[in-house]
């Protein structure tokens, strides 16, 4: 069974720093592309970022590019999700998620899904 758990997410200043881990089971990560995926309250789950399967390469949403950073760590499986200088904006729910696409910046792409972790960032 597959399961991804995040953690890290909490309530912050803006400007602050946060660090999100997603520890997947059931799967190894580092052989799939994984994307950070973010929804706020009212709005649609948007891109935020991907680690290309296999490899390090990664992409950004425009939104967060300079200030976010994805990383995996494939002794432990695990994904993590660095953000820094954050602003209000970013305030949502953020999912991990696997894909066995190389490159994938829609939802409907990926298959396998953790349940999210809150971030606030209040300024």
């Amino acid at each position: 069974q597959v399961q991804f758990v995040e953690s890290g997410g909490g309530s912050v200043q803006a400007g602050d720093s946060l660090r999100l881990s997603c520890a997947a089971s059931g799967l190894t990560s580092a052989s799939y592309t994984m994307g950070w995926f973010r929804q706020a309250p009212g709005k649609e789950r948007e891109f935020v970022g991907l680690i290309i399967g296999g490899g390090s390469a990664t992409d950004y949403a425009d939104s967060v590019k300079g200030r976010f950073t994805i990383s995996r760590d494939n002794a432990k499986n695990t994904v993590y999700l660095q953000m820094n200088n954050l602003k209000p904006e970013d305030t949502a729910v953020y999912y991990c998620a696997a894909t066995s696409n190389y490159y994938a910046n829609l939802p409907d792409w990926y298959k396998y899904w953790g349940r999210g972790t809150q971030v606030i960032v209040s300024s």
